[in-house]
């Protein structure tokens, strides 16, 4: 629903809104601190394109586990990045957070990606955490429709397998409801051209790249606000792209923007220019959308 190019794309729009507009970011340094893995890395060829848009300066600077390295890394970019740290930092989040609070840098400046943006990622670092912003393709909170209807017919009827109910509602088993959603909602797709039987795995990839999750549809399914609306296809499988943006408090994550678009054509641009480029590699033959119904 969205990838993580668009994510980082996202990420400096919001940093611009903070800095009061895009233009505000002339001569501003923004550091991509990553993970030296290839989730980590994945953002790199945006950081590098990203600045000839936003005449900002966008240094990277790598983490190496174990977690003692990356916050050291974390207090360097610390130390050399006024404006925004863009962080990419996985499961040692906390360490990272608990290594800029000792350095003062406002972790309010520190931008994580979603998979550094659960409670997971914020509680073990106590009150170093507070302040700190990350990306998410999915809200927190147990509130939702959807939510209280597992609760309600999974739940409170001995069905469900998590021990501990304490995390309904947390980043990542609303992750877990979202993906349900998505998958759910494919195969009635696919049913629905097919038949209600046991599809293929070429049905449910049409099932996939036809999926239409509307507003309205949301809304039936109890999800409003939940996720953003999802129309995918043949030509587009991300669908979407959108990310909002999570503050955590000490307590709990609260959504301080609304759905912030990506930079579409950048992306767009560095989609096509990678699948192109990993075709000719592999000798595969791109597939014509046009041609398909």
């Amino acid at each position: 629903m969205t990838n993580y190019w668009s994510q980082n794309t996202a990420k400096i729009k919001f940093i611009g809104m903070k800095e009061g507009g895009m233009d505000k970011l002339k001569g501003k340094k923004i550091v991509n601190l990553y993970h030296d893995s290839a989730y980590g890395k994945e953002t790199i060829r945006c950081s590098t394109r990203r600045p000839r848009r936003t005449a900002s300066s966008s240094p990277t600077s790598r983490c190496r586990t174990p977690a003692t390295n990356r916050a050291r890394s974390g207090c360097k970019s610390a130390r050399s990045s006024p404006t925004g740290n863009s962080a990419r930092l996985g499961v040692m989040n906390p360490t990272a957070l608990k290594a800029a609070a000792k350095v003062g840098y406002p972790r309010d400046h520190m931008v994580g990606v979603w998979w550094s943006g659960a409670e997971e990622d914020t509680i073990p670092a106590g009150d170093a955490a507070k302040g700190y912003i990350a990306a998410g393709f999915n809200v927190a909170g147990a509130n939702f429709p959807v939510v209280q209807e597992i609760k309600k017919y999974v739940y409170a009827k001995g069905k469900g397998e998590m021990e501990d109910q304490s995390r309904i509602g947390s980043i990542y088993y609303n992750r877990g409801v979202v993906h349900g959603v998505i998958t759910v909602e494919a195969v009635r797709t696919a049913q629905g051209k097919f038949g209600k039987k046991p599809l293929t795995p070429e049905q449910i990839r049409w099932g996939i790249e036809n999926l239409n999750l509307s507003e309205a549809r949301l809304k039936e399914l109890g999800a409003t606000g939940f996720m953003q609306p999802l129309k995918v296809s043949c030509a587009d499988h991300e669908g979407g792209g959108a990310v909002k943006f999570l503050q955590w408090d000490g307590t709990k994550w609260n959504v301080i923007t609304d759905w912030i678009q990506p930079d579409k054509k950048l992306v767009r641009e560095m989609i096509e220019e990678s699948a192109g480029k990993y075709a000719k590699e592999k000798n595969i033959t791109l597939r014509d959308c046009s041609k398909e119904s």
